[in-house]
């Protein structure tokens, strides 16, 4: 045992710098990956615009290159702000309600918008001060909401069942609920929306569509992609208030996936595992006494002797 102990704790010492180095190749790749697919499409599109650039100022001899330049330039950074600049746009409003309040949801969800943001120092430091507040608030809240709503009924009884009902051991009914509730997050949080909006958007493919609604739920941003840019102005303040409910109740689904994940016997043993040479040898004994033992019985089956129901105080 107490060989078996210490090789143990020589492989734990070993898996967290090991779990780091593995991390930075990791990011590594995705850098020279990105690098390598982006590129070509960037130096494609610089040629596509001089061109243009060229065939313009030729053809329009009396135009000075540089007031077109500082023209071209005024009105890329009004329409990255979300100002309207063209004729078309001149009705539509900006930083009204609802656009102010998608503005305070993407922001506090971390989330942020790639069109708005503030302009004004004044909504700055606002918007600073109210971020310190805003953002541990939500996150809270948001986890709280999960534990105290959706776990109970999401994820303690489903496990409960399968074990009372079903005769499955704690460790593979976790294991089984995680796994269908992931199936069952990924159809509804993400193919089923990304159906939808790539019906709504001709212009869009359903992998636009899907990109969007991982880099939303996800709090990257919105990679970019202005859905409903050509709606009318109600349609938009619609989206916007669809868009948030979206993201909030989403994000309560996916803490709640993550919480379930999390209490399933095998992931808990497997970070163990992982977490370095911080742990202690009363960990490690801990985590033997935890690990999967024997049943008496006609064929002995593995079982964990700590219910994943005793988490929770309320199953």
């Amino acid at each position: 045992m107490s060989r078996w102990r210490s090789c143990f704790l020589r492989w734990q010492t070993a898996a967290f710098p090991c779990l780091v180095l593995c991390y930075i190749l990791f990011l590594i790749v995705g850098g020279l990956v990105f690098r390598a697919l982006e590129m070509p499409v960037e130096k494609k599109l610089q040629v596509e615009v001089e061109e243009l650039w060229r065939t313009f100022l030729r053809e329009n001899p009396c135009v000075q290159e540089s007031k077109l330049q500082h023209l071209l330039g005024k009105a890329l950074s009004a329409h990255h702000t979300n100002v309207a600049v063209l004729q078309a746009e001149e009705d539509e409003r900006h930083y009204d309600f609802t656009s102010s309040l998608y503005f305070v949801i993407v922001t506090l969800t971390t989330m942020g918008s790639d069109v708005y943001y503030p302009q004004s120092d004044e909504s700055k430091f606002f918007c600073l001060v109210y971020c310190v507040i805003g953002i541990p608030l939500t996150l809270f809240l948001l986890g709280l909401l999960s534990e105290t709503l959706l776990m109970p009924v999401v994820t303690y009884a489903p496990v409960r069942h399968l074990h009372s009902f079903w005769g499955m051991s704690l460790s593979r009914a976790a294991l089984l609920h995680a796994s269908v509730l992931f199936v069952l997050v990924l159809g509804l949080l993400f193919l089923l929306p990304a159906l939808l909006i790539s019906a709504v958007e001709p212009d869009w493919s359903f992998l636009d569509a899907l990109f969007f609604c991982f880099v939303v739920l996800s709090t990257v941003g919105q990679g970019g992609c202005a859905l409903g840019r050509n709606w009318s102005l109600n349609a938009r303040e619609a989206l916007e208030l669809l868009t948030t409910c979206y993201l909030l109740l989403g994000l309560i689904v996916i803490f709640t996936l993550k919480n379930t994940i999390l209490e399933v016997p095998q992931v808990q043993a497997l970070l163990r595992l992982l977490s370095g040479p911080q742990c202690s040898e009363e960990d490690m004994l801990c985590l033997h006494e935890l690990s999967l033992e024997s049943v008496e019985g006609p064929e002995e089956e593995l079982q964990y002797s700590t219910a994943i129901c005793t988490i929770s105080s309320s199953v």
